[in-house]
């Protein structure tokens, strides 16, 4: 088969060989990144991609859905599955859009929304004020409690009492705890809110049955199908029965036109991967790694926000090493560790600067890598970091980096 990408356009041809390269050099730390299986990738660049299907299996718009409407049905029935729920949309395009359909299903412009606040580890799309959330809706943040950085319970109902949201939203994008749904349940109950909880981040390990599955306390679950379900880039929506038809038609024609359905093939073969008994095993890893790799940090001095993870991430806060997450993130670059910087609690820097970074363990798990090579990126680290203006030891580090990346393919399991 012809290369056509190198022979029709050589600049793109040449941006995606030069982002494999890296991909395959540098070590992976970023939470909400991770190297989906090669199949995955083939449904998405198959011919789906000419295909128009506004509309749901078996109520198109179009003529000529009959094969993409296979390949729908079968992500729903799988995510279904997965997840033990009893309805499923994988039509959103991301975690965000999924997340403003739930809004747009249950909300008015001007109801109260409870969430997570940014700096403690919520997402742009709980509230934000320059995203869609924040302009339409009322935001009520809730935080973690000063001394343990966690989530105080009690807290959190007596800001419900106050506010009396219409609708409360449980995840986070930079939390490393396990979240009780059963509490949260029991709070939008006492005020006769809608319960959202956005798994975005964990969804890989509630499908592994290694976290609490928020379906089970929820009216909306919401997610993306990358991070830890290891599927393309792309959102869905899970519920109860009762709310199938409103959803639905906040999706499409409320936020969406056509779907993607090249995207939606490539769901669903993520989500059949992930029924699969090596998926739970990959999970327990991503784990074992992350509270591995956050307690040899730990030993090294490094300060470890809440004291560790039950998750697959964790956060580092920097400020007792007189290091800001932007510099880390960029003494991290040239040794080719990646990460991104993030704000802890009660951060007196500014996002764009911010006092940590975030460190997840997905990608690297992915690539075959355990608590060994966890306890070695722990020491490349803290060598960048103690040695930021050291360009000899800058450079010794990325030798041992490229080294260590060489033994770890990509796709060890094919």
């Amino acid at each position: 088969m012809p290369d056509w990408l190198k022979s029709v356009d050589q600049p793109v041809y040449e941006a995606i060989t030069r982002e494999l390269k890296r991909q395959r050099e540098h070590i992976e730390l970023i939470a909400s990144e991770n190297f989906t299986h090669p199949a995955v990738l083939e449904a998405q660049g198959s011919v789906l991609t000419n295909k128009y299907a506004e509309g749901y299996p078996r109520a198109r718009w179009y003529g000529g859905c009959e094969y993409v409407d296979q390949a729908e049905d079968l992500a729903i029935e799988r995510v279904k599955k997965l997840f033990g729920a009893e309805y499923a949309n994988v039509q959103p395009h991301s975690g965000t859009q999924a997340n403003m359909a739930v809004m747009m299903t249950v909300l008015e412009a001007g109801d109260t929304i409870l969430a997570l606040d940014l700096a403690c580890g919520g997402h742009l799309s709980h509230g934000h004020p320059l995203n869609f959330s924040g302009k339409f809706y009322k935001v009520i943040a809730y935080g973690v409690n000063k001394k343990t950085e966690m989530l105080d319970y009690d807290e959190i109902e007596q800001l419900a009492l106050k506010n009396k949201p219409k609708l409360i939203v449980a995840g986070a994008s930079a939390y490393p705890r396990t979240i009780d749904f059963k509490a949260f349940r029991a709070i939008a109950d006492k005020v006769g809110a809608y319960l959202l909880v956005d798994m975005a981040h964990f969804a890989g390990l509630v499908a592994a049955k290694i976290h609490p599955n928020p379906c089970e306390y929820a009216d909306f679950v919401t997610s993306t199908t990358h991070k830890t379900l290891r599927g393309p880039r792309g959102g869905f929506i899970l519920a109860r029965n009762e709310f199938s038809k409103k959803i639905n038609t906040s999706v499409f024609p409320g936020i969406q036109g056509g779907p993607l359905m090249h995207v939606i093939a490539a769901k669903a073969v993520a989500f059949g991967l992930a029924l699969e008994g090596s998926f739970i095993e990959y999970q327990k890893q991503v784990v074992a790694n992350a509270a591995y790799f956050a307690d040899c940090l730990q030993k090294k001095g490094y300060r470890v926000v809440s004291g560790g993870t039950d998750t697959h991430l964790f956060l580092l806060d920097l400020s007792p090493k007189a290091i800001s997450g932007k510099e880390a993130t960029a003494v991290l670059g040239k040794v080719n560790i990646t990460v991104n910087k993030n704000l802890i609690p009660f951060d007196s820097k500014p996002p764009a600067v911010a006092s940590g970074i975030r460190i997840g363990t997905p990608a690297v798990t992915t690539r075959g890598m355990k608590i060994i090579e966890m306890e070695k990126i722990s020491d490349y680290i803290d060598l960048a970091l103690s040695n930021k203006d050291n360009p000899k030891e800058l450079e010794s580090l990325l030798s041992k980096v490229s080294e260590l990346t060489k033994g770890f393919p990509l796709y060890p399991q094919l």
